[in-house]
């Protein structure tokens, strides 16, 4: 006999609503991927942009650059909000109203010719980027076990997918169309996500029931943006500067002051006792520093690829021809993804993850000597995204072990905002190692070829810090925090909602 949950445990409403009965789990996988790939498009649609922004919006260089930043910082604070939200009120209830932001966010773009609008639908698309979260753990409420970790793989693996297939397809459109169709595609793409989402995907039964943290909201959200904000432009405002000194001690005071009130709350936004669990805390770690290294390759392949053969190094493509040469990483990412999970199942996500810091490494190892033809750089950028596949798909595994399914959700969010914390880092560390290692062009000054060696040297070394962090992660049977982690996600579809976990 199953006692009943107690307020605050998780809860099963009596039944799954009509879609349960039209889906099976192939179907929902699709959607849910689908969704997730959709979602990470919005990272590189304005790529091809960025160049032309100023004059497309009638402002400065400086605030064009709002366009990324406004969608970076709305991501970081709306990923683990969403997947709190998801794991209160229902995933796929929150998962619509991600993608139903997206959609509006993308109309707004599609209809705007000034910098204020484009910014304002820039952070709703940014909104959206829950959406992998919280996709990961309607797999975990919904899928039999044999079919989770594939699927949990393929869904991580979409924020790679999507950016890689991404980059040439909104060259192509930015070339031969007017670029606002760029948004009203993604609108389109959202519209059509939402119709399939609540057509074919269940609701999942899992609930906890508590009131929403808006404080704990309102100090991540602070601590976030003054830390990511200070990343993101330090560059343009100096580092030394009193404004991006002052982002970066109030992010300083203001997080620990978060944590500390987080741990004195009863229903927190993120649970710190979980998250201070040593397979959950070294996998987080882990995810910065790799999400560190799987970015700095973005920043410097591009560049060599469409820099004039004349400076020495430079290969003089078009950015269509570029996004051509990135893209296989993506289609790599796909079939690679399933390969991860087999691993994982058999071995257990922590070796996955180590396995997948390791290639990362040789990929840039290689990238140091083999920057000179096309074919190589597609070479070396498709064994580093071999990497990223067996790494991306490990992490959120490693974190569903050691939480409970009703807080799959805040948990998988928290660990995708690790992510997005490596890759600020990341842009903020290897822009600054380019714009300080130089060559004139004419009149233009461009990174040198020093300089882009040695940001593959920066993202070689956190790939070698990601598998090293990877081995403080407690193998498989070992106790976390007391208590023995999670042996395999168990759809609440079939079980009885666990009671809540004693705080660690």
């Amino acid at each position: 006999m199953t006692a009943a949950p107690s307020a605050g445990d998780a809860t099963a409403p009596p039944a799954h609503d009509a879609a349960a009965g039209r889906a099976g789990p192939g179907v929902i996988v699709t959607v849910l991927a689908f969704c997730g790939i959709v979602v990470s498009l919005m990272q590189t649609l304005v790529v091809p942009l960025l160049t032309d922004l100023p004059q497309l919006l009638d402002t400065s260089a400086s605030n064009a650059s709002w366009v990324i930043t406004a969608t970076l910082l709305s991501g970081a604070v709306f990923t683990p909000v969403m997947g709190r939200l998801g794991d209160m009120y229902g995933k796929r209830r929150i998962l619509a109203l991600c993608l139903g932001l997206l959609t509006v966010g993308s109309s707004i773009c599609a209809l705007s010719d000034t910098i204020g609008p484009m910014i304002v639908g820039r952070l709703l698309q940014g909104a959206s980027f829950g959406v992998i979260a919280l996709g990961m753990s309607l797999m975990r409420d919904e899928l039999p076990p044999a079919k989770l970790g594939p699927s949990v793989a393929l869904m991580s693996a979409t924020l790679g997918i999507g950016g890689a297939v991404g980059l040439p397809i909104a060259a192509v459109v930015a070339q031969n169309a007017d670029w606002h169709m760029l948004f009203w595609g993604a609108a389109v793409l959202g519209a059509v996500d939402i119709v399939l989402v609540l057509l074919l995907v269940p609701e999942s039964p899992v609930r906890t029931p508590a009131r929403f943290d808006f404080v704990g909201m309102l100090g991540l959200s602070a601590g976030l943006v003054a830390l990511l904000l200070a990343l993101s432009k330090g560059s343009d405002w100096g580092w030394g500067s009193a404004t991006t000194l002052g982002l970066i001690l109030a992010a300083l005071l203001v997080l620990p002051l978060w944590g500390w009130i987080e741990l004195r709350t009863p229903a927190p936004l993120v649970d710190l006792r979980i998250s201070a669990r040593p397979q959950v805390l070294f996998t987080n770690l882990a995810s910065i520093v790799i999400g560190f290294s799987m970015y700095a390759q973005s920043l410097v392949f591009p560049q060599i690829l469409m820099l004039p053969e004349s400076t020495g190094f430079g290969l003089g493509k078009s950015m269509v021809v570029t996004g051509l040469v990135m893209a296989p990483a993506g289609l790599v990412m796909m079939f690679v993804s399933p390969l991860s999970a087999k691993l994982s199942a058999a071995k257990g996500p922590k070796v996955s993850l180590f396995i997948g810091s390791a290639i990362t490494a040789l990929g840039y190892l290689l990238a140091i000597l083999m920057l000179d033809a096309v074919w190589k750089i597609i070479l070396v950028t498709c064994v580093a995204t071999v990497g990223c596949a067996f790494a991306y798909s490990a992490m959120p595994a490693l974190i569903m072990q050691a939480v409970p399914p009703q807080q799959t959700g805040a948990a998988t969010g928290l660990n995708t905002l690790m992510r997005s914390i490596g890759t600020s880092t990341s842009a903020a560390v290897v822009s600054m190692i380019l714009a300080s290692m130089t060559m004139d062009l004419g009149p233009r000054t461009i990174p040198s070829l020093d300089g882009f060696k040695a940001g593959l040297w920066t993202g070689f070394a956190a790939a070698v810090l990601g598998a090293l962090a990877t081995l403080l992660i407690p193998g498989r049977g070992s106790a976390a925090s007391g208590e023995s982690p999670v042996a395999a996600p168990v759809p609440a579809k079939d079980h009885p909602a666990p009671a809540a976990t004693p705080a660690a």
